[in-house]
């Protein structure tokens, strides 16, 4: 193994057989009006069973096969044509950083004029504390000539390691367009939406990782079933000279400071798989700054870097 420091150094890691009968023999049968025809079809190649099934079961069976296999139901659409949510629901964790866009379409052909739909919201999550609307509220809009509108949404993540979910029901009201109707069909299918915020914990979500002055990698994930022990995706952030991805737990200790307990990195060989630490965390800006201790390696080098929420 060798350790390279400081910042861009790396290091690196390690059924009963029927009776026999000859080609051409027809099977004996109890009234034997088909000899001719089983002849044809029961010739014999290397082994045969008794079973024989009657010939007219057969064009029986056949015929309807082709009847069954020729009926058809046609289905005639009469229209009216309509606008509905593409999906009826989505979940993210209130820590998912993107804009979230609910997406509305036209189900006919493109007009060539705006198409503006209302609708109202419901639901137990809360504007501006678990989310916000980014695009127009109350109302979205297709423009001329196309076939899709979005609702923007944007999670706010106040996590608090209370475990729990809150919903926000979309539901269209009314559509600019005397041409288009409201949901599809009689039942209004696709008339409503629901996005599901499920609580993450505090430290909960995506990274972008730096070591030193190194370019960051991005989409590191922090996840917790309890909010107290941790994983991290991956803390191979340039310290070795392999791509190999290694995952990391850890404790938050529930006062701005982390314990990594001692663990053996399954991705080191053996001999030098030990490895420990601590981090810190900055309650602000959510910054998290973590050492690593390669406790089998000579000297017992320290290995910081830095994990920014996306």
């Amino acid at each position: 193994m060798r350790l390279v420091l400081p910042e861009n150094n790396n290091l690196s890691s390690s059924r009963v057989p029927a009776k026999e009968c000859e080609e051409g023999e027809a099977i004996p049968q109890k009234g034997d009006y088909f000899t001719p025809l089983r002849k044809s079809l029961h010739r014999c190649s290397q082994r045969r069973s008794s079973f024989y099934l009657n010939p007219f079961v057969l064009v029986y069976i056949l015929s309807f096969a082709v009847i069954i296999g020729c009926e058809t139901e046609r289905i005639i659409f009469n229209g009216p044509y309509f606008v509905r949510f593409t999906e009826e629901a989505r979940s993210e964790k209130e820590s998912y950083s993107t804009l979230v866009e609910i997406e509305v379409h036209n189900a006919g052909p493109a007009l060539e004029e705006d198409i503006i739909i209302t609708y109202k919201i419901g639901g137990s999550a809360r504007e501006g504390i678990d989310y916000t609307i980014v695009s127009d509220n109350e109302k979205v809009t297709i423009k001329k000539g196309e076939y899709v509108g979005n609702i923007e949404i944007q999670i706010i993540n106040n996590a608090n390691n209370i475990i729990r979910s809150q919903d926000i029901t979309f539901t269209l009201q009314a559509v600019s367009s005397g041409k288009l109707q409201v949901g599809q069909g009689e039942s209004a299918i696709g008339k409503t939406f629901t996005l599901t915020i499920v609580d993450d914990c505090i430290l909960g979500g995506t990274y972008a990782g730096t070591r030193g002055s190194s370019a960051p990698i991005e989409n590191l994930t922090i996840t917790s079933s309890d909010c107290e022990s941790y994983t991290l995706s991956n803390w191979n952030i340039f310290v070795f000279n392999t791509a190999s991805e290694m995952d990391l737990k850890f404790i938050d200790n529930g006062d701005n400071t982390l314990t990594i307990p001692e663990q053996e990195e399954e991705n080191l060989d053996q001999e030098v798989a030990t490895i420990k630490g601590s981090g810190v965390v900055d309650p602000t800006t959510r910054k998290i700054i973590m050492t690593v201790i390669l406790i089998d390696f000579e000297e017992q080098p320290e290995v910081s870097f830095t994990l920014t929420p996306n």
